[in-house]
């Protein structure tokens, strides 16, 4: 439209200021002396065909071109056409409008604060990466406008991380910013759909808490530390115990064993020396005969006579040994 007007208003001077020219006659005063008027007159000429010239302006107003990752809505006097434009080059009626809109991925950051289910306050830092459907350009136009991102999409960041925040706790908010950031996604492409709005992720890339808060996490940190490292210690501690322990009995059982097998052996031997006499007893007595004890007695007298002898029976006489006559 803005081409039009202004083709047209240069066409029209062009044409005005073409068609002005000057025009001199001669002629004689009342003295009858010879004079040369101008008159300055207006008569469109050949000039005024520069006219032309400004209307080709129009023709740039006729032409749109939409770069590539975009969508062109086409708004003539304000009304949104039922006719989405593509990439390239496109034609329209001069007083048309074409907005473009960028169907590519786009990525904003945000920074925000948000309270955890405890009351801690939280600052948080982030990104969201989102595409516009082409096939929605139109409809997002004419609801929304172009300004879509602080229209509709901050405002849910806003809403959505404060909601997903609320549920935890300031200690379990540490280590889950990968579960916080895929919780605010899934609210945010439910929030976003009706609009053509696609949300591909969303990244808590941050969360600050404050200095005192800080300082208690790591108070309670170094707290879990030393406990952590005294239970390593006294572990450490019984597991050394239980093993002297353990060798302690081994070395009992082992001892037991070595008692038990010296005394069984002793037992074996005391055995089998009995055993071994035993049998050299019965071997010598049946071996002993009359004549062998007589000899064995004749043998191994020594001359003298017993002082004592005992009878076949129950009586004991003594041996009166009487001297012998030399003579």
């Amino acid at each position: 439209m803005f081409w039009v007007i202004v083709a047209v208003i240069l066409a029209i001077a062009v044409f005005i200021l073409t068609g002005f020219s000057s025009v001199h006659r001669e002629g004689t005063d009342k003295f009858g002396n010879s004079t040369i008027r101008s008159e300055i007159r207006w008569k469109p000429g050949k000039k005024s065909i520069l006219a032309i010239l400004p209307l080709f302006l129009i023709i740039a107003g006729c032409v749109s071109t939409i770069p590539a990752g975009h969508t062109g809505v086409l708004v003539t006097f304000g009304k949104v056409e039922n006719k989405i434009l593509s990439e390239g080059v496109n034609f329209k009626l001069p007083y048309q409008q074409v907005i473009k809109i960028d169907n590519r991925v786009q990525k904003n950051t945000f920074t925000l604060e948000a309270f955890s289910s405890d009351i801690q306050q939280t600052n948080v830092t982030g990104s969201v990466n989102f595409t516009i459907d082409k096939n929605q350009s139109q409809f997002l136009y004419q609801t929304v406008g172009v300004n879509y991102y602080d229209t509709v999409i901050y405002p849910r960041i806003l809403e959505n991380v404060k909601l997903v925040f609320s549920v935890y706790s300031a200690e379990g908010l540490i280590e889950m910013r990968t579960k916080l950031s895929e919780e605010v996604e899934a609210y945010m492409n439910e929030d976003m759909s009706k609009y053509g709005i696609k949300i591909i992720d969303v990244n808590i890339e941050n969360i600050d808490f404050t200095d005192i808060f800080t300082d208690a996490v790591e108070a309670k940190q170094v707290a879990q530390q030393n406990k952590l490292t005294t239970q390593t210690e006294q572990e450490s501690m019984i597991i050394i115990a239980e093993a002297e322990a353990k060798k302690k009995v081994i070395d009992a059982q082992a001892a037991s064993e070595t008692a038990k097998i010296e005394a069984d052996a002793k037992a074996y031997a005391v055995k089998v020396q009995a055993e071994a006499e035993a049998e050299a007893n019965s071997l010598i007595s049946e071996s002993l005969t009359k004549e062998l004890i007589d000899y064995t007695k004749i043998t191994q007298w020594d001359g003298e006579l017993p002082g004592v002898q005992v009878t076949g029976g129950d009586g004991v006489y003594p041996v009166i040994n009487l001297p012998q006559d030399e003579n």
